[in-house]
């Protein structure tokens, strides 16, 4: 019998106002919607908050219907529950498997906190309670906006210098209230990517053009924030700073019409949330970097989903191992030796054993995959 507790993964979002937040995440959960998503798909995607899900399908109507585009959320620090169910016609995952749902956070820092701060005490302790939930995230999506980027060489330098540096500033402003008593985190967000947003502005970049263009005009800054967010975790060399990038179009925006047919990397959305950090963690765990506790921390979450999906293509050293006592040791021997299996062959094989989740994150480790060769997404070799 499946378990009422559902895995979880948590997504921070950071952007400055106007960059495409809330158009990307109302792109998302409508276009989860349609029918075509789920003929295509194992499972449905539902707001754990119906009011929720309403307004983002509301916006994701108004672009397709009325070419609308949403208005933006002014200091919203929403965060939004997803789950991913089964689809009924499937019926229960195998008995085997402890759970037959996966649940993705999406935590959205408001972006005028980058670029403004706190105007009074109580929006002060909104924002620290805004980054204490945030925190809890494997991913951290920072939004580069395309429309920025349209200008000469000294306003895209000034626009990335400005949009890491109010990170930057957030963070050392916050440092002190988050880590108490100076004792740093083992729970943080360790892969921090650049999500290149509205690229349908900017046709003729890829992953590669974009990565270039960051480490070309702020490699400097790229690497001062690793730095400083080296200085909340416990356990720093398993971190990922400015190694991902990402791109995303909600929509093909022309005058007078959003074409929503049109979109790239938003599929992406919630294999970057999943699949990403199950591999990163293990594979950080294969080259022995991270502290014991850490791993602990980190990995046993990622275990039991590993485990249960049989989805992990890297090995991983006996002691590490021992860190999945509560997973059945043949299910970790299966696990280990992925590396020769292929993900088309693993997918069709745990559909006919009604082995859904797996059969889910074998199509988002795919969907990476195929993102990579279509130069939409570049992950760190690390």
């Amino acid at each position: 019998m499946a378990s009422t507790k559902t895995p979880e993964q948590h997504i921070a979002v950071f952007g400055e106002s106007g960059s495409g937040k809330t158009v990307l995440l109302s792109a998302l959960y409508g276009a989860a919607q349609e029918p075509e998503f789920t003929e295509r798909n194992l499972y449905r995607i539902v707001a754990d908050d119906f009011k929720q899900g309403a307004k983002l399908h509301k916006n994701y109507l108004g672009m397709r219907e009325n070419s609308r585009t949403p208005l933006a959320n002014r200091f919203n620090n929403e965060t939004y529950s997803f789950t991913l169910k089964l689809k009924e016609n499937n019926g229960q995952n195998h008995p085997s498997i402890p759970f037959n749902a996966l649940r993705l956070v999406w935590h959205d820092y408001p972006g005028e906190w980058l670029s403004h701060g706190a105007d009074s005490e109580e929006e002060a302790e909104t924002r620290l309670k805004t980054f204490n939930n945030l925190i809890q995230s494997d991913v951290a999506l920072i939004l580069v906006d395309s429309s920025r980027l349209l200008d000469d060489d000294d306003d895209i330098e000034r626009y990335l210098k400005s949009l890491l540096g109010n990170l930057k500033s957030t963070l050392l402003s916050l440092q002190d209230e988050l880590l108490h008593d100076g004792k740093k985190l083992v729970r943080f967000p360790r892969i921090w990517m650049f999500a290149l947003t509205k690229c349908d502005l900017l046709p003729d970049y890829d992953a590669y053009r974009f990565r270039d263009l960051l480490i070309g005009k702020v490699a400097g800054e790229i690497a001062d924030l690793r730095q400083i967010l080296s200085g909340f975790v416990t356990g720093n060399e398993a971190l990922s700073v400015g190694e991902d990038f990402v791109l995303t179009s909600s929509a093909k925006f022309e005058s007078g019409h959003i074409d929503l047919g049109d979109r790239v990397g938003i599929n992406l959305v919630l294999p970057l949330a999943s699949a990403l950090p199950m591999q990163r963690h293990l594979r950080w765990a294969n080259a022995r970097v991270l502290p014991g506790k850490v791993a602990k921390e980190l990995l046993n979450g990622v275990g039991l989903i590993a485990a249960a999906v049989q989805l992990v293509q890297h090995r991983f050293p006996n002691r590490i191992a021992s860190l999945f006592n509560h997973v059945q040791p043949q299910a970790m021997a299966h696990v280990a030796n992925m590396a020769d299996e292929g993900l088309e062959k693993l997918q069709k094989k745990a559909i006919q054993k009604k082995d859904f989740i797996s059969a889910i994150i074998a199509g988002f480790q795919l969907e990476l995959s195929q993102a990579e060769s279509d130069k939409v997404l570049l992950r760190s070799p690390r």
